[in-house]
């Protein structure tokens, strides 16, 4: 549990980005915390490191360093995304919501990246959980490169237009399935190390708490889609044949569960 602790630290002295600009404690700070998270790992753990808990923590940094890359480049370069974020986002929040924010924001990154730390603690360093973790992990974070890139493209091509080539084919979201790919092989490197209830209770947090942000943030995107492009016959030919997230599952629409608030 005090490696924990040091985690915690980690992650809510990078988060704390978000008192700087308040949409920082879910974008810059998540993933720069996720980043810091595997480097402090690699340290507090270096001598009992494996080739697959170091592979884990590697892929932290990766993606962390990628993730926040991403998003501060898209926020200096990007005028219609500093717009967007403007009318979406409230920074005349109280203090005292700030304060709590950060702290959640902190514990869910921490309870996101437990199941590496937990391996790392545990006996088993190399079996067929972690090797099935890395793959689905890095498989994960391909999909999202690649679906951030093919938009990116897109956009070049006709800014007016919403995305439906590449990946968004088969799903609305594919950053966002990639993403919950990502943490999903994160939780199965863990599944035979968790050997008590508050590992299972503080891993299943992490899970089903990215999941939940996940599917708010498609929702989020739903509704500005639908703002923008909901009178074009293409697009709602699109948005009433091509399923949210998970491909194949006939989801089309989360709009209307209003208890998706991230």
């Amino acid at each position: 549990m005090t490696q924990l602790g040091v985690l915690l630290i980690v992650a809510m002295l990078i988060s704390a980005l978000g008192f700087i600009k308040y949409v920082y404690f879910i974008s810059l700070g998540y993933g720069f915390s996720v980043a810091g998270i595997g480097l402090t790992m690699l340290i507090l753990c270096r001598e009992n490191l494996s080739i697959s808990t170091m592979i884990l923590c590697v892929l932290f940094m990766i993606y962390g360093v990628r993730l926040g890359g991403y998003l501060a480049y898209r926020e200096i370069k990007s005028a219609a995304y500093n717009t967007m974020i403007k009318k979406e986002t409230k920074e005349n929040v109280s203090f005292g919501v700030k304060i709590a924010i950060w702290l959640t924001c902190a514990l869910l990154y921490v309870c996101q990246t437990a199941p590496v730390l937990f391996r790392l603690q545990s006996d088993d360093k190399n079996d067929v959980f972690s090797v099935i973790g890395i793959v689905i992990m890095a498989g994960g974070m391909i999909m999202e490169m690649l679906a951030d890139w093919q938009k990116s493209q897109a956009k070049k091509k006709d800014p007016k237009r919403f995305v439906s080539t590449g990946l968004y084919r088969f799903v609305r979201c594919p950053n966002y399935l990639g993403e919950l790919l990502l943490w999903t092989g994160v939780f199965i490197s863990g599944l035979n190390v968790y050997d008590s209830a508050l590992t299972w209770i503080i891993s299943l947090l992490g899970y089903l708490g990215i999941v939940y942000v996940m599917f708010s943030g498609a929702r989020r995107l739903e509704l500005r889609q639908d703002r923008n492009y909901g009178e074009d016959p293409e697009y709602q030919k699109y948005v009433k044949s091509v399923p949210i997230m998970i491909p194949f599952v006939p989801l089309y629409s989360v709009k209307k569960y209003k208890w998706l608030v991230a």
